[in-house]
């Protein structure tokens, strides 16, 4: 990747070929010694230079580093953690991570996976000679080089004797590849909490999912903490030899010796475990290769495929895994869906026997017949990503290891797929359809930034133009919509994170482009058919809960901003009623679950702000259809409040775990889960008219954006696996 306006020309005197990858603390380049040899070096982001607790961290690293170097790590060069933007340069090692081999070609097998299992616990093994704790074994943190495997990144590691940072306590690391020691009492974890990663990696290099995967932080770390290792599918003999690293107990475990003894005894032919088998990501031939000089938060992309269902939703899950996971770069997608009328869905009330029934008047399409498929068959076990918007005769649905998809809904014919080459990710939706132009999002399938808002002829799939933006709305809004598309216009933030721009949707040329006001972190907005920009400190944004937010109006036809409307957070936009914007304002209750404690109506224009307590706090994720506001819980219990008076109009238990939604139709609330099981609710009391049985095995998330989208009374569906199937909501697929 090439240099860009502003990089420097060299470091400490080494000049600067290119770039390998940025992110949230550093960017990472490669550079030659007087020599030739190539180095690669981390550079910190100039905005943490003077916050001396990241300085006594970076210090830390550079003498972790150092004190490690030998055959399984990357050698440090030469490093300054005292100049004004600190950095280190380490051996330049060649070859993909483990996360890039996996989501390439899939689960690891025979002699190549017990090679790969003994050199890891080599590393760590001369890792914790040098009397060295790394604490963030993770698969974007090993280097396969054509010498063997290599561990990089001592970012938060520390010497054995030596406590953590005690000014504030934050719990930091990968949820997934985590000890319950360290999600617990992360001041006190000690070598056996290396071992504990070393058999999720090792887990995950076999099957391609690590142990304890879910489809939430809070769900992840509850697993590690409490539940037992999914190892099914890891071979036999592997299992035997892993399975005691992965005990709750640390003084259980086998000690890095005692591990290395039984990998060595591993036979050469190393046999893949019976099932299903296979990656969650998808596989792809290019080859990529990547510094062993990790940009800390910035990973790129790298860890897509081990941490997929770490990225979504992340505002609205555990506090405390919140801070070890915002180091993973993301691409949070948004997807325009049908809602209801402007006066919100029509509740049709009792039928002659009492019984509240969904209206079904509307029109089926024109020959439909209920169908399913699934878009990417040769990726079975890609995250839950697929969203649809419905357009004419048509549903258009991306996410996943599509940009976009063409299906006819009468029968579920694909008319055509645009593929793209980067590693699925969570979140990772459609933008929008408008006219005859189809928006989404492309991931790079070098890890060297967030990725691409990508148009497409929505007659051929043709690619009409890309461009690259920023990935600020998860941070700013609480929702996964860094692009928007009103009308003609598709408004993004420039990658750089300078400027909002406004394009054409059809040309992709540049109407105009505002620059964010001076030391703040913007993202557009779109809600109620209104553009709207909003704004938070880079102070506040960086610590992950942003207390001091302004909203201002966007001028669509000149980009201009209207006036600053002060918000007190930190707050979850959910969508707009009335002319208002409408939120949730967050507090952190017990265990560090967030909760929501009012509902903040915004009038923009006028500058106007209330705020209405609700009646009691509730858990789970907030939605907005017609005026009301849905807490839906893991559980899949439901509470409507009406978003205005802040009263509780029912709670009810919608049947379906992890349900997202609700989608407004008809006489009917639909909520769907990653499974593909869909459940109607009367909106006006909250009885369940019906539900269906699930139609994949899929985990359950708290917070995803709708799964069901309505062409007419047709339902689609989305769900794990990339499945994508439709019904009709007045003749629902039978439950049991």
């Amino acid at each position: 990747m090439s240099l860009r306006s502003g990089d420097p020309e060299e470091i400490g005197g080494y000049p600067l070929e290119s770039r390998l990858g940025s992110g949230g603390m550093g960017t990472v380049f490669l550079a030659r010694t007087a020599s030739g040899r190539p180095v690669a070096i981390k550079l910190i982001h100039q905005q943490f230079a003077g916050d001396e607790e990241f300085r006594i961290r970076f210090r830390q690293e550079v003498a972790a580093a150092r004190r490690v170097s030998g055959a399984f790590t990357a050698a440090v060069v030469d490093a300054d953690p005292e100049a004004e933007q600190p950095w280190m340069a380490t051996a330049y090692i060649e070859g993909p991570t483990l996360a890039q081999r996996i989501a390439r070609r899939g689960p690891i097998v025979g002699m190549e996976l017990r090679t790969l299992a003994i050199g890891l616990a080599e590393a760590l093994r001369d890792i914790h000679r040098a009397d060295v704790v790394h604490r963030d074994l993770k698969p974007s943190n090993v280097v396969l080089s054509a010498e063997g495997p290599r561990v990089i990144d001592f970012g938060i590691s520390r010497a054995a004797d030596q406590q953590t940072l005690t000014m504030t306590g934050r719990v930091i690391g990968t949820p997934p590849f985590m000890s319950p020691e360290q999600l617990q009492t992360p001041r006190g974890v000690g070598p056996s909490s290396d071992v504990f990663s070393l058999g999720t990696l090792l887990v995950y290099a076999a099957t391609g999912q690590g142990p304890f995967d879910a489809d939430s932080p809070y769900m992840t770390a509850y697993q590690v903490v409490h539940e037992a290792p999914a190892l099914d599918e890891v071979p036999g003999e592997l299992r035997t030899a892993v399975e005691p690293c992965l005990a709750k107990d640390p003084a259980v475990r086998p000690t890095i010796d005692e591990l290395l003894v039984r990998l060595r005894d591993l036979p050469v032919d190393l046999a893949a475990a019976p099932g299903p088998g296979g990656s969650r990501t998808r596989d792809t031939d290019t080859q990529h290769h990547l510094s062993t000089a990790s940009a800390d938060a910035g990973d790129a992309g790298a860890d897509a495929a081990a941490t997929r269902g770490l990225a979504g939703r992340l505002r609205h899950r555990w506090r405390p895994v919140l801070a070890a996971v915002l180091g993973i770069a993301v691409i949070a997608g948004g997807v325009a869906l049908l809602g209801p009328g402007a006066d919100g869905p029509r509740d049709e009330g009792p039928d002659d026997g009492g019984r509240n029934v969904a209206a079904t008047g509307a029109p089926l399409p024109h020959g439909f017949r209920a169908w399913r498929q699934n878009v990417s068959p040769g990726a079975a076990k890609l995250p839950d990503e697929l969203r649809c918007v419905p357009r004419g005769g048509s549903a258009y649905c991306g996410g996943g290891g599509v940009i976009a998809t063409r299906i006819r809904v009468a029968d579920g014919h694909r008319m055509w797929t645009a593929h793209h080459p980067g590693v699925p990710m969570q979140n990772t939706h459609m933008v929008g359809v408008s006219g005859n132009t189809v928006l989404g999002y492309r991931l790079l399938p070098d890890g060297s930034g967030p990725g691409e808002v990508v148009a497409l002829d929505a007659a051929r799939g043709k690619e009409l133009w890309s461009t690259r933006f920023a990935t600020k709305s998860m941070a700013v809004t609480s929702r996964s919509a860094d692009a928007e598309v009103i009308g003609s216009t598709v408004i993004t933030l420039n990658a750089p994170g300078t400027h909002v721009e406004g394009r054409a949707v059809r040309s992709g040329k540049v109407l105009w482009r505002t620059p964010v006001p001076a030391g703040a972190i913007c993202a557009p907005l779109s809600a109620g058919g209104a553009a709207y920009v909003m704004c938070g400190s880079a102070a506040e944004v960086s610590s992950t809960v942003l207390r001091h937010a302004t909203v201002r109006g966007l001028d669509l036809k000149s980009g201009a901003f209207g006036k600053a409307v002060a918000l007190e957070g930190p707050l979850q936009v959910l969508g707009a009623h009335e002319g208002r914007l409408v939120m949730a304002k967050e507090r952190v209750g017990e265990i560090g679950v967030i909760e929501y404690e009012a509902v903040v109506r915004v009038d923009v224009a006028r500058g106007e702000v209330a705020k209405t307590r609700l009646p009691k706090r509730f858990g789970g994720a907030p939605s907005l259809a017609a005026g009301t506001v849905y807490f839906t819980e893991q559980n899949g219990e439901v509470s409507a409040v009406n978003a205005a008076t802040g009263k509780l109009r029912w709670t009810r238990q919608a049947g379906v775990e992890g349900a997202s939604g609700p989608v407004a139709g008809p006489g009917a609330l639909y909520f769907s889960s990653a499974s593909g099981r869909v459940a109607a609710l009367a909106p006006r009391d909250g009885a369940r008219l019906w539900t269906t049985d699930p139609r994949t095995n899929g985990s359950a998330e708290v917070g995803a954006s709708p799964r069901v989208v309505l062409a007419g009374r047709a339902a689609i569906v989305t769900g794990a696996k990339n499945l994508v199937y439709a019904f009709d909501t007045a003749k629902p697929p039978k439950s049991g």
